[in-house]
């Protein structure tokens, strides 16, 4: 039982260190994220249109 009370206790000192990131920061990593994730999305899509044309224009 003394290891689960040293255990907790030391999980509660590593949190006490977490630094939370703030709301601002929290919407500016989403929409970084959501810009690159439509960015690649959009390239793809492009890629898989012009090898469809091609493809489709050599059959």
């Amino acid at each position: 039982m003394e290891k689960l009370i040293d255990y907790v206790n030391h999980a509660k000192i590593e949190l006490s260190k977490v630094i939370f990131p703030t709301k601002m920061q929290v919407r500016q990593a989403f929409f970084a994220v959501f810009l690159v994730v439509t960015v690649v999305s959009l390239f793809l899509a492009l890629v898989d249109l012009v090898m469809s044309v091609s493809l489709s224009a050599l059959i």
